[in-house]
């Protein structure tokens, strides 16, 4: 490797997950030291963040270059007009966030990271696919290409976790504790999440469970 890589976004394949097309930046170069996907909107009108708060432990101040196109940003009660080349930060705290195209074509990076503490690559620009199967309770279709993707993509934690949420809904609970404990393993802050997690309901009264989130 020669120490640096070269990309254009428009090289890198656009995921579509039922809500806005994004590219995964981060993923396709390798990077572990912070976050960083592109966004666009197809259509004027088109939301291009989705709506959210960066308000938990662990969650991360983010940085919004708008790079084409023109967006507006609703952040808290306020309204930025973002035209091409503007740069809108956004803090940790309770600020919900969320931008819409003013223009077709309009693309955003969106880059992030914890303050005060290293990056962790959860992978979940690659699981947001199969949140359509997810949302409609095909759990043993997200159980399936959720593995395949696993197994492609064996350095995060997410999907593991995520497929034991899976598992668990589908009855498979052997199954779902046994990716659960390789996923609080890899990711201390799944444990965190599967204490209060109702996907994960089924396995409550599990001994193996219980020591896993003690």
């Amino acid at each position: 490797m020669s120490g640096y890589e070269v990309a254009r976004l428009d090289e890198i394949e656009e995921i579509d997950d039922g809500r806005e097309p994004y590219r995964p930046v981060r993923h396709h170069l390798g990077i572990t030291a912070f976050g960083i996907t592109s966004w666009t909107g197809k259509k004027a009108g088109d939301r291009i963040i989705n709506e959210h708060a960066e308000d938990q432990p662990g969650d991360s101040e983010e940085l919004y270059v708008v790079v084409s196109g023109h967006a507006r940003f609703d952040v808290g009660d306020d309204t930025v007009d973002a035209p091409e080349g503007t740069l809108v930060f956004v803090a940790v705290g309770p600020h919900r966030r969320t931008a819409y195209a003013e223009e077709d074509g309009t693309t955003v990076l969106a880059i992030g990271a914890p303050p005060g503490q290293a990056y962790e690559a959860t992978g979940w620009e690659l699981w947001m696919p199969l949140g359509r199967l997810y949302a409609a309770g095909d759990y043993e279709g997200v159980i399936e290409q959720g593995r395949e993707l696993i197994e492609a993509n064996p350095q995060y934690a997410l999907p593991l976790y995520n497929l034991a949420c899976c598992e668990a809904l589908a009855g498979r609970k052997e199954d779902a504790t046994q990716h659960l404990r390789a996923a609080i393993e890899r990711w201390p802050r799944a444990r965190e999440l599967a204490r209060t997690d109702s996907d994960l309901d089924s396995l409550r009264n599990d001994p193996a469970f219980e020591e896993l989130v003690a």
